[in-house]
Parts: C-alpha cells; sequence; structure tokens
C-alpha cells in the first residue's frame, strides 16, 4: 500500500507546482521531442540561480511573506524580461493588496516590454481600481497607437467595459473624452469613438452627454448597431433615446437581433402593443424565427387577443417540432451502431425515464391549455396537459388543472390536486401554499386565501413574496390596518420593492386617506420602476384625489397608452367623465368592456357613475 504523502513531502510538492507554474508562465519550458527526427529543442533559459530564486518566492509566499515574494519575483522578471514574471509579480502584488506595487511591476514590464499590449491593459486596470485617471489617458493612447489599424474600431468599443472597476467615472468618463477625440475624425472610428466616449459619460451619470453622442455617431452611420444600443441603454432615463431606436428599426438594414433587444425592453416596461407591433415585424422578416412566435403568443394573450395568441402559439410549435424532428434525423443518421446494425446502447441513459421536452414547448403548451380553459374548452385544455412529462413543471400543470376545476365548481378538489404534488425540491411546499392560495383567489374565497398565506408566512418567515400577497388578500376582506403592516414589513424587507409601495400608496389614495403621503409612496415605486404604466396610474389616481385634474389626466392618458390595461381604463374614464368629457369616457370605457366585460373595478365604476352603454 503506498503510504500517505508526509506534511513536508506536500509542502514541498506545492512549492515546485508553483515554481513549475512560474516556469510555464515565462514560457522556458520547452516540449519533450515526440520524435529522434525532430531539431533539438532551444535550451532553455531558466538557469540555477533563477529556479531558485522562483523556489524561494513562492516559498515566501506560501510562508506568509508576499513582500518578499513580490521583491524577488519581480527582480526575476527584470532579469530574465519574461513576461509571465512580470504578471506573476503584479498578482502577488494584487492578492496582497499592495496596489502601488502593483502598478509598480506593470510600469516595469511595460519598459521592459514596450509592445506589449497586455502589460498595457493590465497597467490601465490597475490605474482604474487605484483610481489614477491622471496616468489612464497615456496608457490608453499607447495600446490605441500599438493595436493594428483594422483592430482599432473593434478596441474603442470594448474600452467601456474598463470602466465597471472605475471608482471615479467622471474622471475617466472624462479622460475618454479627451483621449478618443483625435479618434471621431477617422472614417473608421468616428462611430466607436463617439458611442465609447457615450457609454463613459452614461456610467458617469450623465445621460445627456452619453445621448448627444449616440445621436452624433448614429447621423454619421445610420445603420450602425452601436449608436443603437447606447440608445436603448438611454431610454429609461431619456424617454427621447427611443426616437433613434426607432429610426434604426425602420430601414430595411435594421439586425434583427437589436430588433428583440428592444421588445425586451418594451416588455420590460409592460408596452405590451409596441412589443406585439414590433414582434410582428420580427415575425415577418425572419418566419423561422420560433422563439419570436413564443413571445408574441404570450402577449397577444396578456393583450386580450386569444385568437392572435393561439395562432402565434401553434406557428411556434410546428416550427419547432419541425427542426427537432431535423435533429433527430441528422442525430440518428450519426449514431454508432453495433455489428449487426443496431443501435449502440449508452450504459449511462435511464430509458424509464420521460423524454422532457423543450421549456419552450411545455410553455406554450401551458398557455394554450390557459386559453382553451378560459373559453370552457376543458378536453382541449386537459389534451395540452396531457404532453407535458417534465416532472419538474408537476405544479405548473396541476395548477391548471385546479383552475379548470374551480371554474366547474370543484374547489375542494381543486384544492386537494395542488395539495398532492410531491414535493421534490426545497422550496416545493412553498410554491405548494402560493399556487392553493392562487385557487382560492380565482375563486374569490378571499379570507381562505389569506389564511393559507397566512399560514405561509408563519413557516417561511418574513419571505417578502408571501408577505405582500398576504397584504393583497387582506385589502380584499377589508383589514386594511393589516394589509398596511404587511407592506410597510416588505418595505422594511426590501427597500427597493417597486410593488410594496406602489400598493401601499395606492390604498391609501384610493381611500383618499394620507393623499401627501400617498403620493410619495408612489413616486418612490416610479423611481424605483421607472415608467411602469400601473405605478404612473396610482400617481393619476391620487393626482386625481387631490384634485389636480389636468394631472391625473395626463399620466393616466400616458399609463392608457403604454398599457391598455382595464382597471387603468376605468380610471382614466372616470376622470374623463368627471372632467366633462363624456365622449371621450365613453369611447375609453366602451374599449375596457370589449377587453374584460366581468372587471370588478370596471363595473363599479360604470354603476357608481350611472354610465350607461
Amino acid at each position: 500500500m503506498q503510504a500517505r504523502m508526509s506534511r513536508p513531502s506536500l509542502r514541498c510538492w506545492v512549492l515546485a507546482t508553483s515554481v513549475a507554474a512560474a516556469v510555464l508562465a515565462m514560457g522556458l519550458a520547452r516540449p519533450a521531442r515526440a520524435q529522434s527526427a525532430e531539431p533539438p529543442p532551444a535550451n532553455s533559459a531558466m538557469d540555477a540561480p533563477l529556479f531558485n530564486q522562483l523556489l524561494v518566492a513562492e516559498m515566501a509566499l506560501n510562508g506568509g511573506d508576499p513582500g518578499s515574494a513580490y521583491q524577488l519575483m519581480l527582480d526575476a522578471a527584470r532579469r530574465s524580461g519574461d513576461d509571465g514574471l512580470f504578471r506573476r509579480a503584479a498578482d502577488i502584488a494584487l492578492q496582497a493588496r499592495a496596489g502601488d506595487q502593483a502598478l509598480a511591476a506593470t510600469q516595469a514590464w511595460r519598459q521592459a516590454s514596450p509592445d506589449s499590449l497586455d502589460a498595457i491593459r493590465m497597467q490601465m486596470q490597475i490605474q482604474l481600481m487605484l483610481n489614477r485617471p491622471d496616468g489612464l489617458g497615456e496608457s490608453m493612447q499607447a495600446l490605441l497607437a500599438l493595436t493594428p489599424e483594422a483592430d482599432r474600431p473593434g478596441l474603442i468599443m470594448a474600452l467601456p467595459r474598463l470602466m465597471q472597476r472605475a471608482a471615479d467615472p467622471k474622471s475617466v468618463a472624462t479622460v475618454f473624452e479627451t483621449t478618443l477625440k483625435p479618434y471621431r475624425q477617422a472614417s473608421a472610428t468616428q462611430v466607436p469613438a463617439r458611442v465609447a466616449t457615450g457609454r463613459a459619460w452614461l456610467e458617469a451619470h450623465e445621460p445627456d452627454r452619453a445621448l448627444d453622442l449616440a445621436r452624433e455617431a448614429h447621423t454619421l452611420e445610420p445603420a450602425a448597431p452601436g449608436p443603437v444600443l447606447l440608445a436603448m441603454e438611454l431610454m429609461r432615463e431619456r424617454p427621447a433615446a427611443e426616437d433613434l431606436v426607432r429610426d434604426y428599426l425602420g430601414q430595411g438594414t435594421a439586425e434583427p437581433a437589436l430588433r428583440l433587444t428592444y421588445v425586451r425592453l418594451l416588455t420590460g416596461g409592460q408596452r405590451y402593443e409596441d412589443a406585439v407591433h414590433q414582434l410582428q415585424i420580427a415575425s415577418k422578416q425572419q418566419p423561422e424565427l420560433a422563439p419570436v412566435f413564443l413571445s408574441l403568443g404570450a402577449l397577444e394573450l396578456e393583450l386580450k387577443h386569444p385568437k392572435e395568441g393561439e395562432a402565434a402559439l401553434l406557428r411556434y410549435i410546428s416550427l419547432v417540432q419541425a427542426q427537432n424532428a431535423g435533429s433527430v434525423t441528422m442525430a440518428a443518421s450519426a449514431t454508432p451502431t453495433m455489428a449487426d446494425g443496431s443501435p449502440e446502447a449508452d450504459g449511462d441513459e435511464d430509458e424509464d425515464a420521460p423524454a422532457k421536452p423543450e421549456q419552450g414547448l411545455v410553455q406554450a403548451w401551458l398557455m394554450l391549455a390557459q386559453t382553451a380553459e378560459q373559453r370552457g374548452d376543458y378536453p382541449a385544455a386537459e389534451g395540452w396537459l396531457n404532453k407535458i412529462e417534465d416532472p419538474q413543471r408537476a405544479l405548473e400543470v396541476q395548477s391548471r388543472r385546479a383552475s379548470m376545476l374551480v371554474r366547474q365548481g370543484k374547489l375542494q378538489q381543486a384544492r386537494e390536486l395542488i395539495r398532492k404534488v410531491p414535493e421534490r425540491r426545497a422550496d416545493d411546499a412553498r410554491a405548494k401554499l402560493v399556487a392553493e392560495a392562487g385557487v382560492l383567489r380565482e375563486a374569490r374565497q378571499w379570507r381562505e386565501a389569506f389564511d393559507v398565506l397566512a399560514d405561509a408566512s408563519a413557516r417561511f418567515s418574513d419571505d417578502p413574496d408571501l408577505l405582500y400577497e398576504q397584504a393583497m388578500m387582506a385589502e380584499k376582506i377589508e383589514r386594511m390596518d393589516e394589509m398596511e403592516r404587511l407592506l410597510r414589513r416588505v418595505i422594511q424587507l426590501k427597500p427597493e420593492n417597486a410593488h410594496a409601495h406602489n400598493a401601499l400608496g395606492y390604498s391609501l389614495a384610493d381611500r383618499s386617506q394620507r393623499l401627501p403621503e400617498a403620493r410619495e409612496l408612489i413616486k418612490r415605486a416610479l423611481e424605483l420602476s421607472p415608467g411602469d404604466p400601473f405605478i404612473t396610474d396610482s400617481l393619476g389616481w391620487v393626482e386625481y384625489r387631490l384634485d389636480n385634474r389636468d394631472e391625473a389626466l395626463r399620466l393616466l392618458r400616458g399609463a392608457y397608452s403604454a398599457r391598455p390595461d382595464v382597471e387603468i381604463a376605468a380610471h382614466l374614464g372616470e376622470v374623463l367623465w368627471q372632467s366633462g368629457q363624456r365622449d371621450e369616457a365613453r369611447r375609453v370605457f366602451n374599449d375596457a368592456k370589449g377587453r374584460d366585460s366581468t372587471n370588478d373595478v370596471l363595473n363599479e365604476t360604470l354603476t357608481r357613475l350611472h354610465v350607461e352603454p
């Protein structure tokens, strides 16, 4: 039996490994000859004194003396002139949090290898980390000068990534402005230089300067994607940047990937109708791109367009199945075979495990089941659910079946269905309680839903999401003090939770209580989630309660334009009605009824205002 390595032997082995790594970093080690016919290898530059010095340096580092290790390694680098040892010296200093020594190592490296791009890049990174923008300009100029002209545009576009380490982004942006200014004149770099400088100013929280540069770059090259990506990053802070994005996408040369990026931004801002419009264009430009149809179907259903949503989802399924069939055919032709021609078995494969469909397909089947359920076609809904064999999605599938049982008046069976779902993961018990509360909410059993969520909050204490859902049920059963207590606890646990701020502010505004406080809560929510149409709706509602009707109409019109939701329509319609603009109010109300004639908020508003169809 092999004896265990003793502690001294293990330490020597670790040190030998470290020295070997240093030797490899130097590039001094040479591969052994594969055949005698090969020419003899060049002699290594590693001599005994240098090897001993590296060994002592690594011993010092492992012994807790990084200062000596750094000095020995830097001296070895200077004597050998090797890039790898300079980098090693800088790394040792960085590990010891000795920034000045790390910077000195890169300066020595640049003196030894003036044309080393790696030395300049490392020096720039350390300068940014140490907040030394005074030397950054020279390093950047040297890097640009040494980079081949053909590679310079790409380098300039990549430079802003370094800003992630910047302690003083404004000073660094000033360096970008000065250093890249000459490159704005050359045709090959005029756009990259402006975009890179714009990104630097964006990092420095100067969005107006960034937008000006994005516009300049777009004017110079309307088909260039760089200015458009910068404009997309600016859209939340400067909505005017969206004009540049629209102008680019209106061209026939627009890259489809950028349109899909724009769709994600629109969806994140809940501007679903605008997102649908862009997806419809994308579906015509790339009719074989399946994910476009999945997103389109989901958004159409969210906007209460079931026919259009189903059509898009069915198109998605057909595309994915066709692609999968092609993949299977190709895979079958490449499958290893035995001597008799049968497929070679894979010993690690579980033949009894069900084949897991793509997650996108599961999502599409779930949405189609929900749509069929909503129109009362339960057999069709069950047919879609039966296609899902992934055990990880069992709770989603059973929740959909439970929803169908609720619609048929079988609430207790629906609850039992959720409770019987196996708990495969640590958070499954929590997820089941949330799903059960959802079933009760759908059945309008607010009290029981509140009790289930209260039980969940007791079992999973200080879970902000559970507390928020419990607060929403407290409102339904008119326990407003409890609702406020729960929402304030959510805000305490997650100060950046926009929904909790908005819910508390809206609940106060809707009851005309503490309106100045309600306004501040909602404004804070809008700061946390800029452009959110539901929060904008809340702010419009509180302005209405404060009798600021012009401001209320401006906000509510903006919210309804971004997201034509039925409850936003109810608020907009009421303010229009009370402001004497009743023809417009009727149009808004009729549009909302066409979307969802059963909505409680809408019907209560129409009854209270005595609005006839």
